[in-house]
């Protein structure tokens, strides 16, 4: 699904956290100008991965080969990358300009995409079905919705970060 924002204000993915007063300071705006450009939102149901605008003129730089992920209290670039589900070295790769001896709160960093973790089509053991992860989807929620457990999914996803999951990534569910 594509989304247009208006003039002034930029397509930001939510991440594990974020709320709309959280998203308005790393951006020098308000909730509510952030509520104001996007009518259809509910701010109190944020999903992650989920697109919304933001008004402000503080971007990162549009060059980014992924999705913009803001820096929280005690954060570093390792631990970034593990939750994220990247390679410490391909986070680096996308954000060459960052000293990861030196990040701030608030901090914009580039989080590569592309094939996440996971299976590849029709790679998935014996006795599992392959699953494309969407908006809202956890271990939890899937291990209810296919009557499994989220022990079972991580046994049948050991390369997988339950916590960083990404929409379209790929996952094997045991039947």
């Amino acid at each position: 699904m594509s989304i247009s924002c208006p003039p002034g204000s930029a397509r930001y993915f939510i991440s594990p956290g974020d709320t709309y007063f959280s998203i308005a300071r790393s951006f020098n705006t308000t909730a509510a100008a952030i509520e104001a450009a996007n009518p259809g939102v509910n701010p109190n149901a944020l999903r992650i991965g989920q697109i919304i605008c933001v008004p402000s003129a503080v971007f990162p730089t549009p060059t980014c080969p992924g999705r913009v992920y803001t820096v929280r209290s005690g954060d570093t670039l390792f631990a970034i990358a593990r939750t994220q589900g990247v390679s410490l070295d391909a986070l680096r790769a996308a954000n060459p300009a960052v000293d990861p001896n030196r990040l701030s709160i608030g901090q914009l960093i580039c989080i590569p995409t592309g094939a996440a973790p996971g299976p590849a089509p029709g790679v998935c053991p014996p006795n599992t079905f392959a699953y494309t992860i969407r908006a809202g989807d956890t271990f939890f929620a899937l291990a209810q919705r296919f009557g499994t457990t989220v022990e079972a999914i991580r046994r049948a996803n050991p390369n997988v970060n339950p916590n960083a999951l990404q929409i379209g990534q790929r996952l094997c569910i045991p039947r």
